[in-house]
Formats: C-alpha cells, structure tokens, sequence
C-alpha cells in the first residue's frame, strides 16, 4: 500500500490542493535549505501541532523520498522532544509506527545513541548555564539532562537540530531565550542569515502569522549578530 500523494489530496478538494502545494512551493522558494531540511522541517511542524494524520504521513513520505529512514525518523523525534514536549513526540512516534505497519514501511533497525542519563554536566554553553541556574538551580539541572541525553546523537547533523529546534519555537511562539540559543546554533554550524531565513519562512504553511512575527524577532537577531 503506498503512502498518500498530491492525488489523494485532489480527491478531497482540487482547489485546496491547488492552494496547499502553491503555499509549500513558495514558503519554500529558493535553493538555501535542502530537500532533507525542509522535510524535517514538516515534520517538525506536523509533531508541534498534532496534525498526525494524512499531512504527516505526507511529510514522512517527502522524508523518506530524501533520503531520512525509520532511524533517522526516530533520532528526530527523540531529540524533538525535549522542546515539543515528551507526549507530543510520543504521540509522533506512535503514528509514524503505525504508518510503517499500514503501509509495509521497513522499520528501525534499532541502532541508537548512548543516553547519558547518569553522567553529570551539560554540553551548553556556560553562560546559558548560568543564566538558567541563576532562575531555578533544579530547572538547570532539567535542562542539563536534557541536554546531555542528547549529545551523542549524530544521525541528524548540528545545522538540521538548529532548524529543527527553530521550527518548534516557531510553532510555540517561544521567541525569546531559545529562539536566540538555536539561531545562534545555526549560525555556529555554519548557517548563513540567508538559509536561517529560508528555514524560519519554510514555516509559514503552518501559521503564517506565527511565521510573520518569527521573522521580525529573527530580523533583530541577525542584526545583533552582524554588530549593526
């Protein structure tokens, strides 16, 4: 059984499915992301807002068709879910489970990271250590396990989580302390402005008001960035 395509949407409504593939085609105008980043981009989208039905089997099909596969699916929902929230990424990976079974996907292959659960430390930056520490000393230690329980992924390179992580505070509007923290990442994986504007406009067909004002606050991030 094959995953659902442009067709099945037209069977629901032509003209929606006109309007949606203008939309995904312009929001995603230009050649500064690659089609694997703007998959996990959807993806991300889809995981942010719940939406896990025939959108999401889209998306995991555009991942699939670029190159992602059932470990790399699952390396992004588990890194994804520090900042979407765990029942959000659990309710991902239960559907995209049943999508592989539905459709006779080929599953994982159980290959995986080490979680450093027990370790100690935090592979943050100092300063935003100290800083979260200052607010809360047991929220920092959260968040430092959040952290360290993520650092020996490498399916999915620094500059995807940097988008990936972008695209979350994007759809939850969470503009300010980690908006900063993950363009900053970005631009330290090697980003330029141009391709971190690429990946903050790659949201709009999921809220374009919320992708509007992601794009101010961006605005005045780069600029800070450049010294201007």
């Amino acid at each position: 059984m094959a995953l659902p395509s442009q067709a099945t949407v037209e069977e629901l409504d032509p003209v929606f499915a006109e309007m949606a593939a203008a939309s995904f085609q312009r929001a995603r105008a230009g050649k500064e992301l690659t089609p694997r980043e703007l998959a996990l981009i959807g993806l991300v989208g889809d995981v942010c807002t719940q939406v896990l039905g025939m959108p999401y089997e889209l998306h995991v099909r555009a991942a699939l068709d670029n190159g992602l596969d059932a470990d790399d699916l699952r390396e992004l929902l588990r890194f994804l879910s520090y900042d979407s929230g765990y029942p959000a990424a659990l309710a991902a990976l239960e559907r995209l489970a049943a999508i592989e079974r539905e459709h006779g996907l080929p599953g994982p292959t159980g290959q995986r990271h080490q979680v450093d659960a027990d370790g100690t430390g935090s592979p943050m930056p100092a300063a935003m250590r100290a800083e979260v520490r200052a607010l809360d000393p047991d929220f920092a230690d959260y968040m430092d396990l959040q952290s360290r329980m993520r650092a020996g992924m490498s399916r999915i390179s620094v500059r995807e989580r940097a988008f990936a992580t972008m695209a979350v505070d994007v759809a939850y509007q969470t503009l300010q302390e980690s908006f900063r923290a993950h363009v900053g990442r970005a631009l330290g994986a090697g980003a330029t402005p141009d391709e971190v504007r690429a990946a903050v406009r790659a949201t709009a067909p999921f809220g374009m008001t919320r992708t509007w004002r992601a794009l101010n606050v961006l605005d005045a991030l780069l600029a800070t960035a450049a010294g201007t």
